[in-house]
């Protein structure tokens, strides 16, 4: 492993910068999966964020030359990287989903979920979008589905729950931001415990911990460095989609609709539930284990 305790001399520009981070994180052995997928793009991110550059930074400033400053800001970036293997957004303390920048820290996961492109859809054509009024977030974290759902159905009231204080504070700089406190409110529940018994939702959207035993046990350096609770679901990963699918009919509307992450866990969840008319939706930007069910099919299947 090459010293990351100084500044090599022959780095001069961007460029150098992005390949020789991209070497050092290929060496080490790094895993990613946290905004991006492979090395390169990852020393680019980290690179751009911290000389304050966007993504899509013209091509003539990759030559630009680093002031000492900024050299020694991205080493000690890449280092932490590299020794600490922290994910890069948490380094950062930013995320994007769905076209939007949230904060986040370790106190949430880090936003990564295919439900970004649905949610710019507007949940099309399972839900006409003038006619949701209410939505509810189920295990909200950094607040980012809840809010980019506020921007999709800017007509609805959306409650996001957690049951982390933690996260809720995390949440709560997000809506802050992106000026949304008189459309989502936050809620500290587990599940549905703390909403009023009346309340039905138009749209349920959950992307709960679904992570099983043998694979928490596997995960990366880089993914330990997120909430456990967050991730891990019992031995089958199924512990929160049981009670979600028990208890969403209750809490949605005649022509609601349930849509629930569940990753990896799709075939336990198949497996479990071989009656259930569950939609397996599929994503041009890749992604997977992500089901629909409308509130219809759930009261026939109780029934």
């Amino acid at each position: 492993m090459q010293d990351l305790d100084r500044v090599p001399n022959e780095l001069k520009t961007l460029r150098d910068w992005v390949r020789w981070g991209a070497s050092r994180f290929q060496e080490a052995g790094l895993s990613f999966g946290h905004g991006t997928d492979n090395a390169i793009d990852e020393a680019a991110a980290l690179v751009l964020h911290s000389l304050h550059l966007p993504m899509d930074l013209n091509a003539a400033f990759w030559d630009g030359r680093l002031t000492a400053a900024e050299s020694e800001a991205v080493l000690a970036r890449i280092r932490r990287r590299i020794r600490e293997r922290m994910p890069l957004p948490y380094l950062t303390h930013e995320a994007w989903f769905g076209g939007l920048a949230f904060y986040v820290d370790p106190r949430v996961l880090i936003p990564r979920s295919p439900l970004a492109e649905l949610i710019e859809q507007g949940f099309q054509p399972w839900l006409d979008p003038n006619a949701v009024h209410r939505v509810l977030d189920v295990g909200t974290g950094s607040g980012c589905i809840a809010i980019a759902c506020g921007y999709a159905f800017p007509q609805a009231r959306v409650d996001a729950v957690d049951n982390s204080a933690d996260a809720l504070e995390v949440a709560r700089i997000n809506v802050q931001r992106h000026h949304m406190a008189e459309q989502v409110s936050l809620h500290e529940s587990d599940l549905f415990s703390a909403l009023p018994a009346e309340r039905r939702y138009d749209l349920i959207v959950s992307n709960p911990p679904y992570v099983d035993r043998d694979r928490m046990e596997s995960l990366p350096p880089e993914y330990r460095h997120e909430p456990a609770d967050a991730l891990a679901a019992g031995e089958d990963g199924m512990a929160c989609v049981h009670r979600l699918l028990a208890e969403a009919r209750e809490r949605l509307t005649d022509n609601g609709l349930l849509v629930v992450e569940v990753g990896a866990t799709q075939a336990a969840v198949d497996a479990a539930y071989p009656d259930l008319p569950l939609t397996w939706l599929e994503f041009e930007r890749g992604g997977e284990g992500v089901f629909l069910i409308t509130a219809e099919e759930l009261a026939r299947h109780a029934g």
